[in-house]
């Protein structure tokens, strides 16, 4: 069973969009989150910025590349809904982080934080209806 049969396997909230649209959505958000991530990491390379700077930016990128696996993979929907409360929770700090001294980072973070933040509302509802 691949991600989108799985997705419409289960009782979803009200709200749940139709799966093709997460094919959509991601790859527009994941150009933002290389770019913006990508030069956050290049000035810490560079020494430029301290590494516990980024480390909220490598969480996030873990957990967001781990939600898959424990939503389709393990299937546990228990799992996969700490996992993408970190991946908000993640997001929120590099907007903080971001905000002062590199604002269009922290802008570019802004349709990430809204899409898991819809994304965490139906982990949220999958979680507690299909117990």
């Amino acid at each position: 069973m691949n991600e989108q049969s799985s997705y419409l396997a289960q009782k979803l909230p009200p709200l749940a969009p139709p799966a093709w649209l997460f094919g959509v959505v991601w790859p527009f958000l994941y150009i933002l989150i290389i770019i913006s991530y990508g030069w956050i990491f290049w000035r810490a390379v560079k020494g430029e910025m301290n590494y516990w700077f980024v480390t909220p930016f490598i969480v996030n990128l873990i957990t967001n590349a781990l939600f898959t696996y424990f939503q389709f993979g393990l299937k546990n929907n228990s799992l996969a809904l700490i996992d993408i409360l970190i991946v908000l929770i993640t997001i929120i700090i590099t907007i903080i982080l971001t905000w002062k001294d590199y604002r269009l980072i922290a802008y570019m973070q802004l349709p990430y934080l809204i899409w898991v933040t819809f994304a965490t509302y139906l982990q949220i509802g999958i979680t507690i209806l299909n117990r």
